[in-house]
């Protein structure tokens, strides 16, 4: 059964341009709960500090807090893009992102050519990638741009082919960075359906998210960050209290 897992989690980026010792002693006086030296002497950022929790099935989670808070960190470490420094993290399922849709696209190759290409990354079967080509195809709507190389596509068009992409096959987990726009507003109507079903057939979604609206929407637990630190996790109104009115 789907489910994450961390125990002490932490996570560090190194300042590999911060070596002047004038600036690094300026820069630890005013950052000291968040800015340290490694047992290298290098100057990091502790992005995460110390976070243990738990999420199974059936669990909508929204991650909350100020920006630099650690949210989108902690949502790029659950999709294996960042390695812990510290601490132990388990996520049993497979998974999908909409951290950052175009991420991975190959600006040299055509439309049709990436969506084969993320279907190899994913390890699928030749009917499968077939499958996942038509899907992607079909939604973004792109037609005889498919087979243009994307660099030559206008903003909306990557859009629409990246979206279509990411959102070809359910996971079981669904990892997302905030709602966002899709481009004109009958690809939008579509795009919104289509994160529906999304979010309703995933076993396990987190969302990060500063919308209090699209939390009492979609999810059923908070996770407030400050400074790399979880400082309250429960139930919606647990955490963000009772809906307004």
């Amino acid at each position: 059964m789907p489910s994450i897992e961390a125990r002490g989690l932490a996570i560090e980026f190194p300042l590999y341009h911060v070596s002047a010792r004038s600036l690094k002693k300026r820069l630890l006086a005013k950052a000291a709960v968040r800015v340290k030296t490694d047992e290298a002497n290098r100057v990091v950022v502790s992005a995460l500090r110390d976070l243990s929790f738990t999420i199974g099935h059936g669990e909508r989670v929204a991650l909350m807090g100020h920006n630099g808070a650690g949210k989108t960190t902690l949502l790029r470490t659950l999709a294996g893009i960042y390695e812990p420094v510290g601490g132990s993290l388990r996520v049993q399922g497979t998974i999908g992102t909409l951290i950052d849709p175009s991420a991975g696209m190959d600006q040299d190759s055509t439309g049709r050519e990436n969506i084969r290409l993320r279907g190899l990354f994913r390890g699928l079967s030749e009917a499968e990638m077939q499958h996942m080509e038509e899907e992607a195809a079909a939604f973004s709507g792109l037609g005889e741009f498919l087979d243009v190389p994307i660099r030559g596509y206008s903003a909306g068009m990557g859009v629409r082919l990246a979206f279509a992409v990411a959102t070809a096959m359910q996971p079981e987990i669904l990892l997302m960075d905030e709602w966002f726009s899709v481009g004109d507003a009958d690809f939008m109507e579509r795009a919104e359906e289509r994160l529906r079903g999304l979010v309703t057939n995933a076993e396990i979604m987190v969302i990060a998210t500063h919308s209090e609206d699209t939390v009492r929407r979609w999810c059923n637990r908070v996770i407030r960050l400050d400074a790399g630190r979880i400082v309250a996790d429960g139930t919606v109104e647990d955490v963000l209290g009772p809906p307004p009115g």
